[in-house]
């Protein structure tokens, strides 16, 4: 990686604020090169924030209108600029749109594309993203050996550190999309209000599975206390006791919290495979032989119905002083 070659990263908004994620890729960009990073931003950028977690320029391609939301579109709009900017790299979130977006810039670069990377370092001018497989059970070190690297990074794996900023260039990009892109016109987005942080953004998830009998209103406290998200297992979305978004696992949402909390979870692989990146995974479940208990770090062997409160009001006394919670 030359020191003169700046990463590039693709930025999120949402409701015109950069997303907490995007703050942690740009963070780790920072600490990859010497070279000013710089970002690419699909939507009118949050300029303040840009500059504060270290982007000293904005290049924002011209779509003609077209919406960034259409994968061929977001694609040939980065695209343009790295043809523009010849970066080191490109890095981005590990969503399911960042996923898919990544995927086609490799096919795009002629290179390689590394996807739910949990860590991203310099190996002697090359970089190199780290990830964890297979249920958690094998931790792989992947490098792009052909072309510019394209490394989607999962949220929550780096710590979002503001800098003295300052106010970035925009960059306007003209961009000739191709028919394939202009193919698919999105006429109406409907936003569903989120109470609680986005599963995959969410440092602690408190998740329910068959075991609540269709109650999440205990996982719901537990949650709120902990300032959590709030997910769930495929059963327990299709009995219907809460929305197919709140779903984690391999059909569902994969997430990498700090803290994840499982009740009534029996830890099918489908299920496991979706959180196998989680730094701390604790596990209540009334059945001693449950799957999820042997990849705990905490197993508690109950009925949730009776830890959970205990649990919830342990926190509270301890979020208001009580030392001897």
């Amino acid at each position: 990686m030359s020191d003169d070659q700046p990463i590039l990263v693709v930025v999120d908004h949402v409701d015109g604020a950069l997303t907490t994620p995007s703050a942690e890729v740009l963070t780790l960009a920072r600490e990859l090169t010497d070279a000013p990073v710089a970002a690419v931003a699909l939507e009118p950028p949050d300029l303040p924030a840009l500059g504060r977690y270290g982007a000293g320029t904005v290049h924002v391609p011209d779509l003609d209108g077209n919406a960034p939301t259409v994968s061929a579109v977001a694609a040939e709009g980065v695209l343009a600029v790295v043809a523009a900017l010849d970066p080191a790299a490109v890095l981005l979130v590990s969503t399911f749109a960042g996923k898919e977006l990544a995927a086609r810039l490799a096919v795009g670069l002629g290179s390689g594309a590394v996807v739910d990377a949990t860590g991203v370092r310099d190996d002697d001018g090359a970089l190199v993203a780290t990830k964890t497989v297979l249920q958690g059970t094998w931790d792989t070190t992947c490098r792009v050996t052909a072309g510019t690297p394209v490394i989607a990074v999962k949220p929550t794996v780096v710590d979002a550190v503001p800098v003295d900023g300052v106010t970035p260039e925009v960059v306007e990009v003209p961009v000739e999309l191709s028919g394939t892109a202009r193919a698919v016109r999105v006429l109406g987005r409907t936003a569903h209000p989120r109470g609680r942080a986005p599963l995959p953004e969410a440092r602690t998830v408190v998740v329910g599975g068959r075991g609540v009998e269709g109650d999440f209103s205990l996982v719901e406290e537990l949650a709120d206390v902990l300032g959590a998200a709030v997910g769930a297992t495929r059963v327990a979305t299709d009995e219907g006791w809460i929305d197919h978004a709140a779903q984690v696992g391999q059909t569902g949402v994969t997430i990498a919290p700090r803290l994840y909390i499982g009740a009534g979870v029996s830890g099918a692989i489908h299920h496991t495979a979706g959180i196998q990146a989680a730094q701390t995974i604790v596990a209540i479940n009334s059945d001693p032989d449950a799957p999820i208990l042997e990849m705990a770090d905490v197993a508690v062997v109950g009925d949730l119905n009776d830890v959970l409160p205990q649990a919830i009001e342990a926190i509270r006394r301890l979020r208001e002083g009580d030392a001897t919670a």
